[in-house]
Parts: C-alpha cells; structure tokens; sequence
C-alpha cells in the first residue's frame, strides 16, 4: 500500500509539473520556468603530503619608489616609462638655481681663504712703510698661520656641504633596471619623499605566492624545487625557493606566509603581475 501511495504521488507531482510549464508557455513567457538543477561545486586543490599547491603573483627581484628629499620644480626628465637604465644614471633633475649660486659662493669663498693661508705660510713676511718706503721683514706668530688655515678648512667644508645640497636636486638610478612609470611632468612641484618614480628588474622577475597557508609553511624548505604554470602564457616552467618570509599576512582571515621563487628561466612575454599557481615539492 505504500508502494502504490509512492507511485501515485510522484505521479500527481510530475502531472501538476508540467500542467504550471504548459500554463506559463501559453502566456508567452517561454521557458522562463525550468527545473532546479543541482548548485555548482567549486574544485579545490588540496596539497598532497609530497607537494604544496600554492596561487601566486609575478614580482620583480628588486623595486623601488624613488623620491627627492628637496622640493623644487621638476627641470628635465631624462627618461621616460620603460627604458633600461644603469646604476649611478641621472633621471629627474630639479630647478635648483639657490643651490648652483650657493656652490659658486662657497667655491669663491674657498679660494679667497685658501690663498690667504698660503700667504700666512712663511717664515717672514714682508713689510713696506709707507711714508719712508723702507722695507722690513717681520717673522709672523705660528698661530697666525694656523688660524689661516682652519678658516680655508672651514672654507673647503662648507663648498662640500654646497655641492651635496645640489647634487640632492638630481635623481639618480640606485641599481641597473628598468623605469616601470614616472608620476611627475617638468615643471611640476615635487614635494618631500614624494614617489615620482618606479624603478624595476623587468628583466629578473620572481614568483611569489599569495595563498600559501601556515598549515604547510612548515614542509617548506630553501632550495626545493617548484613547478609553476603560467596561465596568461600558457607555459609551464620550472623554479626553486629562495625565500621564506618570517612575517605572515592575513589574507581574507586566513594566515599565509608569502614564499619567494626564483625562475631557472624566464619565459619570453612574462610580465609584472601576471598570475601563476606553483606545486613545490617537499619531498626530493
């Protein structure tokens, strides 16, 4: 009897289905009405004992934000977004025209002193009367000579103090790389420690992982080898672990430590902040 009672009952189910289908389809509503189909499940990837699956971001090896520690009007950009640049190259010079006339008073001022100490250095000097015109010879205090050149001392110091202040008004590449972008146009003012300029290893990029969680942080270990795809590239390359950074984040409540990887070749078109997903292995 319960079998039949079942039987019966799916039965009216499915009629009175297809009874509200037919009714909605008659008033042109077409096939808005559908049959619940089950919720999509999202795939995880859970690491293995011997490998540790981590998501992951391509960085460069070294970036810097370069600023000025002045403010002055930008004069000269010497180098515009993507150039490759050496260590020690001028980028950005500012409008410095105080500092330049302040070297050149101190350069004048070291001359004068430094002169002056020379004539000083003399066992006698020479001495002229003006109204009988007779000439004498006067040995002069051993002080006298001293003072005379710690004032050229003092002189010679501040013209290096001078030329430091304008050299702060030039800003020079810290290491050989590449300018990633400049946030500055000549003639605008730069304000102090403003980031104008980024400067980047293009060519020597890294991976480093954004997701790697502290429950596997452990099994992780330098010099282990890594098997990273790329999927804008669609490339699977190779790599070994450099860093393990001994500060955590948190990322969407979860504790990750970020793990850096050093590429054993860098693929052609890989760019600054393309997506990766890494396997390490833990175990040899």
């Amino acid at each position: 009897m319960i079998v039949v009672l079942s039987v019966f009952l799916d039965i009216v189910f499915f009629q009175a289905e297809d009874g509200i289908r037919d009714l909605v389809r008659s008033r042109g509503l077409g096939d808005v009405y559908k049959r619940q189909t089950p919720a999509s499940v999202e795939v995880v990837n859970v690491s293995s004992p011997d490998v540790v699956i981590a998501s992951a971001s391509i960085v460069p090896a070294q970036v810097a934000q370069l600023g000025f520690t002045i403010s002055a009007l930008v004069k000269e950009i010497a180098v515009k977004e993507g150039d490759k640049v050496q260590a020690g190259q001028p980028l950005i010079v500012l409008d410095t025209s105080e500092l330049e006339f302040a070297v050149m008073a101190a350069e004048s001022a070291y001359q004068s002193a430094s002169i002056n100490a020379e004539l000083q250095d003399a066992d006698r000097v020479k001495v002229v009367n003006k109204n009988t015109g007779r000439v004498t010879y006067v040995s002069l205090p051993h002080e006298v000579q001293l003072k005379a050149e710690s004032k050229a001392a003092q002189a010679l110091s501040a013209l290096d103090v001078a030329k430091a202040n304008l050299a702060l008004g030039t800003l020079n590449a810290p290491f050989n790389g590449a300018v990633a972008s400049i946030n500055v146009i000549p003639g605008e003012l730069v304000q102090v420690d403003q980031a104008i300029l980024t400067l980047a290893t293009l060519n020597d990029l890294q991976i480093e992982t954004t997701d790697l969680s502290e429950r596997d942080i452990a099994r992780v270990k330098i010099g282990q080898g890594v098997t990273i795809y790329i999927e804008a590239l669609d490339v699977t390359i190779t790599g070994k672990v450099i860093r393990i950074s001994p500060i955590s984040k948190t990322v969407g409540g979860d504790v990750v430590y970020p793990v850096t990887i050093k590429l054993d070749e860098q693929p052609e078109g890989l760019l600054w902040g393309m997506t990766a997903e890494v396997e390490i292995k833990t175990i040899p």
